[in-house]
């Protein structure tokens, strides 16, 4: 605040020195510039007065330096700090050692690391922004590996609260944590009926399944895997950080045809709330 009312105090200080030696100019043109017999005389008092002017206001001036140092003292914005490729590598495996289904650790953020990231932000009820900072590793570094809500048997689940879908073992193990986006509980029309998109909670199997893309009447799916009726768990370019389906439980693409292939039909499905829903 100093700095500024200094400022303002000198470019007044100028504009007064300016305003002064112009009448004073004036004043002289008016004086002298009618004494014909003396015009040498007149000359050089005018003249003088211009460079008594010029330098007045020259020495009030800012010096560059001054300037440059008031423009430091600015508030600057604060940039976000860019993680080295060990910092993300070191992110990559620590998500990759909590369960979660990443892309190569190689130190690059590739959309299979980037998915994993927010599965991580879901499951910890982080903020779900898909970007790895300093934060976001320091919480990865001090997590610890998610449980399962069932144990004793292979199964799927799937966390409509947290939009996250985990691999079980037999042993309670989890793993493969992908994030989803299921129905957004929103009213819908599909040849010609009209019903709300909702995925249903409970015990399921996957029935049926087709390897590759399947044209349906709400769009493509990529390797789904049905579990019943017309709800399947299948690949979709977009998988949104919230529910945005028909029903379906939506998968990253680059985890689908895995998925596919290393769940069988008959195997086991749950579906629930963590939290209770009015």
């Amino acid at each position: 605040m100093a700095g500024k009312n200094e400022l303002a105090g000198t470019t007044s200080l100028r504009f007064v020195w300016r305003r002064n030696c112009t009448d004073d100019l004036v004043q002289s043109y008016r004086t002298h510039g009618h004494l014909r017999s003396s015009a040498s005389h007149s000359i050089a008092a005018v003249a003088s007065l211009i460079v008594v002017c010029v330098s007045t206001i020259s020495a009030l001036a800012p010096s560059g330096s001054a300037s440059a140092q008031e423009n430091q003292n600015l508030p600057r914005p604060k940039a976000q700090i860019a993680l080295t490729a060990e910092e993300i590598r070191d992110a990559e495996q620590h998500l990759s050692n909590l369960g979660y289904w990443t892309g190569p650790i190689d130190g690059a953020l590739d959309e299979g690391s980037r998915h994993a990231l927010i599965a991580f932000q879901k499951v910890e009820v982080r903020q779900r922004t898909g970007k790895l900072t300093l934060e976001e590793l320091r919480a990865l570094r001090t997590a610890k590996h998610p449980p399962a809500r069932e144990s004793g048997y292979a199964h799927i689940e799937i966390d409509l609260t947290r939009q996250v879908l985990f691999s079980v073992d037999v042993s309670g193990s989890v793993s493969n944590i992908l994030p989803v986006s299921t129905g957004t509980g929103k009213l819908f029309t599909s040849e010609g009926k009209t019903r709300r998109a909702v995925t249903p909670t409970g015990r399921f199997t996957i029935t049926h399944k087709i390897a590759g893309w399947r044209k349906s009447p709400l769009g493509l799916l990529y390797y789904p895997n049905y579990i019943v009726g017309g709800i399947a768990i299948h690949g979709n370019p977009s998988v949104p950080v919230y529910p945005a389906s028909h029903g379906c439980i939506r998968i990253p693409m680059f985890a689908s045809k895995q998925f596919s292939e290393t769940n069988p039909i008959g195997a086991a499905v749950i579906v629930y709330y963590s939290e209770s829903v009015d």
